[in-house]
């Protein structure tokens, strides 16, 4: 686009935000050209700990956060700890709503011009049987936001919710034939029988299956075990995510997380928001 035409297209864009005019099709495509592309392989681990959650993760683009769950009576509130626990901080006010909300604005989508779901991590603290049918109720509330599972079918949402934690939770998900959320499986269930449209995430710890830390070398079997990992993963239509992977900044750090996104890995989990989006922005121009 030349220089004059695309200011004239953010000019009148701009006039059409502060609602005088309509955005014409010039307009419309040179804004989503220059809107910053969403992180889809970003996980926020313990995004509730951020000042703002949900919504740091998204001012960094992040395509993914994660919220533990306690049940208490008939609420679900947010922390990492029971100590932590408080009335307010429930999963309605920090995530569910403030997501229906930007989804309403956006016209369908969390991220503006980008259909693909975000991920929406739920790990449970509680019994997971009992704590998953209350979550169950509550999703249902929010029926239009939600990546649906219904009779052998997948209809994608704004968000898909996985369910993590506590194992309890997978036998009532398996016995729904209609439910808003999908099941966070491990390592062990990559040989299963359970399907994608049950199991889509596979994630397990790093230092339980490697030594490697991010200096000197990647042994060489290491590297073949995690390709093999990834291969067997995306061939069942899978996702991978590792967590407990180093989260210091520092050559190590980035050496890792260079190794897991060459390998194919899903998520990059992190608590560093910005450390991770600079990454991934360099990785990408490199």
């Amino acid at each position: 686009m030349a220089l004059t035409t695309r200011r004239r297209a953010l000019t009148t864009l701009a006039a059409a935000l502060a609602g005088s005019v309509a955005v014409p099709a010039y307009a419309q495509a040179s804004e989503q050209r220059h809107r910053p592309r969403p992180l889809w392989r970003a996980h926020a681990h313990n995004d509730y700990l951020h000042p703002r959650p949900l919504l740091d993760a998204l001012d960094h683009r992040f395509g993914s956060v994660e919220a533990d769950i306690f049940l208490v009576g008939d609420q679900l509130l947010v922390a990492h700890d029971p100590i932590d626990l408080d009335p307010a901080r429930t999963l309605e006010s920090l995530y569910l709503d403030p997501l229906a909300a930007r989804v309403k604005a956006n016209h369908g989508s969390v991220y503006r011009g980008h259909r693909r779901p975000i991920q929406l991590l739920i790990d449970i603290k509680t019994e997971g049987a009992s704590t998953y049918l209350e979550l169950d109720r509550h999703l249902r509330r929010y029926r239009h936001l939600f990546t649906t599972y219904a009779h052998g079918r997948v209809f994608p949402g704004p968000v898909t919710a996985v369910i993590s934690g506590d194992r309890a939770a997978r036998t009532p998900m398996e016995a729904q034939t209609v439910r808003r959320a999908f099941y966070d499986g491990r390592l062990a269930d990559l040989g299963s029988t359970a399907p994608s449209s049950f199991i889509p995430l596979i994630s397990d710890n790093w230092t339980l299956n490697f030594t490697w830390q991010g200096v000197g070398t990647f042994p060489a079997a290491e590297r073949q075990k995690l390709r093999g990992i990834l291969a067997a993963a995306h061939a069942r239509g899978q996702k991978v995510r590792f967590w407990a992977t180093p989260d210091l900044a520092g050559p190590g750090r980035d050496a890792l997380w260079g190794e897991l996104v060459a390998a194919g890995v899903d998520y990059l989990n992190t608590d560093d928001l910005a450390g991770l989006e600079q990454f991934l922005d360099t990785h990408d121009r490199a």
